[in-house]
This record gives C-alpha cells, structure tokens and sequence, in this order.
C-alpha cells in the first residue's frame, strides 16, 4: 500500500510537472552559429549573443531553445567582434552626424578634438549636449585641444608663457573634464602648439592627471631625425606631470632605416618600465595628410608676416621650399587633397602651370592654401609599429578628407594585414581596434565609462559587427577616396543596426561617451 501511494504521488508531481508551461525569456536580439572574437585577443570561440536594451545578456555557449528574440541572425560562416574604435578622428558631427564613412569600416565609436583642435572648448557641456540632440551615427568621445586653449585665453604667439594665461588655460581644461572630456591633445606642428614650452605643457598636463585622463599628443616633429628627441618631450611632460600620455597617427617621415623604428620602440618600453603609460596609434598608409605650412620655415609662418618674408627673403624661401620637397620624395609624392587642383600631385601642376613646383607653392597657395597627401611614411617602419603590443589602429580621417584612410583604415587591416600580408593574426588585428583603445581610453571601465564598451562581455554596450572577414575590402584611394568599406554585413550601435544586411540606414543611435570624473 506504501508504495502504491508513493507511486501515485511521484505520477502526480510529473503530470503536474509537465503541464506547467515552459519559461521562455524574450531579447532584442539573438545571434547564433557565430565565430566570437572578444576582443581580448585570445583565439576565438563558437557560440551565440544574445542581446537586449542595447546591452550584452549573454554570450557563448547559449541554450537557445528557451529564447525568444524580436531578431535573429544566423552567423554562420562569419565573425562576430566588438565594434572598431577610432582613437583620433576627424570630422562635424553637427554637420554629417551619420559619420557613414566611420560606420562602413566598422567603426562604431571615433574620438574628436584631436591635435590640438578641439570643437566646445569653452563651453564642452553645450557642445555635447546639442551633438545629441542633433543625434550621430557612432559614439563620440571629446578631448580638448590645446591649441584652441591658447586661442580662447588670447595667450600671445611665444614660448615662456606669463602663468596667467596657463592658469586660464588649466582653469578651462579642468571644467572641460569635469563636463566628461577624455583628456588634452596637443599640436606641437601646428599654430599654437609650436610655441609651447615643456613647462607650459606638463602644467597643463596636471589636471589631465588628476582626472585619470588621457594626453594625446601630435608630436613636435615625425622627422627621422627629430622623432626621437620629440618623443623624449612626450616622456618628460609625462614625468613631470604623472599624467598617461599617448602618441597621434605614430610615423617615421622619410626615413629608411629601420634602426630609427626600432629605436622609437625602445625608448617608448624603457619608459613603460619607469613606470611612465605611454601607447602609439597609427593609420595604415604610407602617406599623410595636413597643410601646406608643413613645407614652409618657421619663419614664414604665423607670428611672422608670410607676404614680408616672401618678399624680402625671397631667395630664401624659394631654396628652402625646394629642398624641403625633394626631401619629401619630390613633387610626385605631394597629393593636393582640396582646391582647385584636388587629385593632382605637384609635379603634375609644374608640367601643366610649365613654373616651377616652388614657385607655384609661394606664390599660388602659400602656407596656408590647401592640404595634401605625402608620401613619406616609411612602411617598414609602419609594419614594426603594427607588431607592437601598445600600439593600436586609427584613421586620422574624416568625411570629407582627401585621403583614403577616413573611409578604408580599419578595412584595409584586414585585407591587408591580416588576410593578404598575414601579418596579424584576425584575433590579434581585432584587438588592436577594440579592447586596446577601449582599455587605453577607459571606456571599457564602467567607472568610467558608464556601460563599458570595447569587448563581447555581459554588460558591455552592444556595439558589435558581424563579418566574413575574406569578403572586407577597403576601396578608398588616393585618387578617389571617398568610397565606402564593404563587407561589414552587420553594424551595431548600442544594440541598434545602422547596417542592416549590408545596406546602409539612416539611424542615429549614437551617444556622446562622457567621462566619468572621480578625482
């Protein structure tokens, strides 16, 4: 009778058990069959990802059968990784909020107000707000420019600043920070930032410091015989200010040796072991980009009266031009990027203008006339910088550059560098794009960043592409350089597709990444 009853029993609780409906838990979004590159670097791994609220639930090894998903995507066959992030980038989101040449080569977050030029300077909070208001394609982080510091407190064209102006400069900086900007960057090429001492610039660099920011520098000179003494200045702003400092677009210009890379790598891992954070970022072409000013002395440039200097030392600066360019690789390795003659090499103006390519630069354009693309960028150089575990990837581009990295750069990683050269590893490439920047910038800490982002991880931002990494190509070139990245089937913004099936969409569902500030 006993066991009659606990029979009984045990058939009641199993119909009970099997009447009662399953659970099934809803998301966004669910992606299966996927090839999952983290991020990190370690080799990858099949599963799925499931997602919802913009956010990362799960991923891995996922018990589908208990889900269901407004989307699905199966990704067999391709990868899934975090979105790119762009360390230093170009562009107004107030103007092309889509940022569609960023969003093509998966770039889902880029960085603004870089080598020294910053847009809010004096008013960041105003900036931010109306940027999302507007709305944009990719998140955006803010840094403040130096150069537009000393624009704003007036400061005078000279080095040895009166500390007023760079209390007035620290002052704007502080509250730039406070409002949620990621750091300092610095032009030292350029107006402004040429003049600046190391003094006025490690003062500058303490309340980067005290907000855990970063320092991002173009530094004094790329030169193959002044990098290394420009990098050396880099290091002892860093010293002198315990700040993290971070070298823009790192290049050697027009040198051939590869000793000179070798020691660029050295000096910069002797000051890792000092104790100094000091990382590089680079674009993936053997050409730059900037103004004219760069072939002219600095004498002919601002403070100093160009139209006087071209006057009265005439002979001078024809000589000088001229040997400035042919130690550039010549006339053919200058690409006007804007003007008249966008597209044309200077040599090619010389044959057709029949003057002489010196005489066309002072007389026609001057210092201030256009941009261009040089070819001066030493490749065995770029390719030893690749290797480099503190080195991480950015275009240095933007919509309406006339260069091909602000629509090819992180395209061009992998068709070359991983897939062609096979330099890089896919996992080792991805994590040069992701979650080196994310940890460098401190967006993958969410106290700092708030929902962190930069990795396949639960809680981090659904910023992620899905791609056959054979079908990604890079189409930009120098000649027509505003063609779109293909074979990024998939790109999401904090959860939201803005590629759909590889076509473009005109969603915005970017947002201004702000610091958080504990300090």
């Amino acid at each position: 009778m006993k066991s009659f009853i606990v029979l009984m029993t045990a058939c009641c609780l199993l119909m009970l058990s099997c009447s009662k409906p399953l659970v099934f838990q809803s998301y966004d979004l669910l992606i299966t069959n996927a090839t999952i590159i983290d991020g990190t670097g370690v080799p990858a791994i099949e599963g799925s990802i499931l997602i919802n609220n913009g956010i990362i639930q799960q991923f891995g090894n996922i018990d589908t059968t208990r889900v269901r998903a407004s989307q699905k995507i199966n990704a067999a066959g391709r990868v899934v990784t975090p979105g790119f992030i762009d360390t230093h980038s170009h562009g107004n989101p107030l103007e092309t909020p889509r940022f569609d040449n960023f969003l093509a080569m998966g770039s889902t977050t880029i960085s603004l107000g870089m080598d020294g030029s910053s847009p809010g300077a004096d008013d960041v909070a105003s900036w931010m707000n109306e940027v999302e208001r507007a709305g944009t394609g990719p998140n955006i982080l803010h840094f403040t420019g130096h150069n537009t510091l000393r624009e704003i407190v007036e400061a005078p064209r000279e080095s040895g600043l009166d500390s007023v102006y760079i209390e007035q400069m620290k002052s704007l900086l502080t509250k730039a920070l406070q409002t949620g900007s990621f750091g300092l960057t610095t032009g030292l090429e350029y107006d402004h930032g040429s003049f600046s001492d190391l003094t006025e610039l490690a003062e500058l660099a303490k309340p980067v410091a005290e907000a855990g920011g970063l320092v991002m520098s173009h530094l004094r000179s790329e030169d193959d015989d002044k990098i290394v003494a420009a990098i050396r200045e880099l290091i002892n702003q860093a010293r002198l200010s315990g700040a993290d400092v971070h070298i823009s677009h790192l290049k050697i210009v027009y040198g051939n040796d590869r000793r000179r890379a070798e020691s660029v790598r050295n000096l910069m891992q002797e000051a890792r072991n000092e104790g100094i954070r000091i990382t590089a970022d680079l674009y993936p072409y053997t050409a730059s980009y900037t103004g004219l000013s760069i072939l002219f002395p600095d004498w002919a440039l601002p403070p100093n009266d160009y139209q006087e200097a071209a006057q009265n030392r005439r002979n001078e600066l024809f000589s000088y031009v001229r040997n400035r360019v042919n130690a550039r690789n010549g006339p053919e390795a200058t690409l006007f990027g804007t003007g008249l003659w966008a597209g044309f090499t200077l040599a090619e103006v010389e044959e057709y203008l029949e003057r002489p390519f010196e005489n066309i630069l002072i007389q026609d354009f001057g210092p201030e006339g256009t941009s261009a693309a040089y070819f001066v960028i030493n490749e065995q150089a770029m390719r030893l910088f690749l290797t480099d575990p503190y080195v991480m990837i950015s275009s240095d581009g933007s919509p309406t550059m006339h260069h091909p990295r602000g629509y090819g750069t992180f395209a061009k990683m992998i068709r070359k560098f991983v897939i062609d050269d096979e330099l890089l590893t896919l996992e080792d490439a991805v994590y040069k794009m992701t979650g080196l920047p994310a940890g460098t910038l401190g967006i993958s800490d969410p106290d700092i960043a708030g929902i962190p982002r930069g990795l396949i991880r639960e809680g981090f931002a659904a910023d992620i592409l899905i791609f056959d990494p054979e079908n990604v190509v890079d189409l930009a070139t120098y000649e027509d350089p505003h063609q779109y990245a293909e074979g990024f089937d998939w790109v999401f913004v904090n959860g939201t597709a803005v590629i759909s099936d590889s076509e473009k969409n005109d969603r915005k569902p970017g947002i201004v990444i702000r610091r958080i500030t504990h300090k």
